[in-house]
């Protein structure tokens, strides 16, 4: 994993002589994921010397930069992004050496508006049996059925302070949906994430009477792929891939 340059050089000399300062002028952000009593991840910046077996951390605590060994980590393929010098990492340690890392994420990276093609199924009706269904597509405009079977943009956005945002909720205001034979399956409305010893955890919550924000359920899913374009999550009943899309 090689450091890319910096477009902002003068970003890079501060953080530079932040992380070789013994006493560093202010303390760096905190990260915005609640911890859990059992995760033992690290958080911190990257610094400048970080290589394709060691990342230099200043941690979120005042100090000196922590280094940790990540060349097993790198041949497991669980370095997650590519950090620049000043990035937000998420680091795993070693359960025996915490001087190792056995996972790394950049955070910068997964900060990002992630998407799918959702595709409609036939729907299942108790009022209509499967073969009546199958004739009246066959009697249908193609121009019609082929609208009814367009793919649908779904996803989240992960944005800072453990926000997210679901993509995909404009579909709701479609009134026609009850009458086609197809559906779409539901929309996962993440609205909060955290990490838990390199696992993602994404939440959906809803709103109160008084206007307070409670958790409804929640997916864990553990890091497959971050590219600069994908994201692979692999949950509970099998691998999504995602891409990203770039905002206007």
């Amino acid at each position: 994993m090689k450091l890319k340059r910096l477009l902002a050089p003068i970003m890079g000399l501060a953080l530079t002589a932040a992380c070789s300062s013994q006493h560093p002028q202010k303390e760096v952000t905190a990260q915005e994921a609640v911890a859990d009593n059992d995760d033992t991840t690290v958080y911190g910046l990257a610094c400048d010397g970080c290589t394709d077996t060691i990342i230099v951390v200043l941690r979120n605590i005042e100090g000196n930069p922590d280094t940790f060994n990540i060349l097993e980590a790198s041949r497991q393929r669980q370095i997650f992004g590519r950090p620049n010098i000043g990035d937000q990492l998420a680091l795993v340690r070693n359960a025996e050496d915490s001087t190792v890392a056995d996972l790394v994420i950049d955070l910068e990276e997964l900060k990002a508006t992630w998407c799918y093609e959702a595709k409609p199924t036939l729907r299942k009706r108790a009022d209509i049996s499967e073969q009546e269904v199958q004739r009246m597509l066959a009697n249908m405009p193609a121009e019609e059925k082929e609208k009814m079977m367009t793919p649908r943009e779904y996803g989240f956005q992960i944005k800072g302070d453990n926000e997210m945002m679901p993509v995909g909720l404009a579909y709701r205001a479609q009134t026609s949906d009850d009458e086609s034979p197809f559906e779409y399956p539901p929309l996962k409305r993440y609205r909060q994430w955290r990490l838990n010893n390199g696992r993602l955890i994404l939440t959906e919550t809803q709103r109160d009477s008084l206007g307070n924000t409670h958790p409804v359920s929640s997916d864990t899913a553990e890091l497959v792929l971050l590219a600069p374009d994908t994201l692979i999550l692999r949950f509970a009943d099998g691998e999504r891939g995602y891409y990203r899309r770039t905002e206007n």
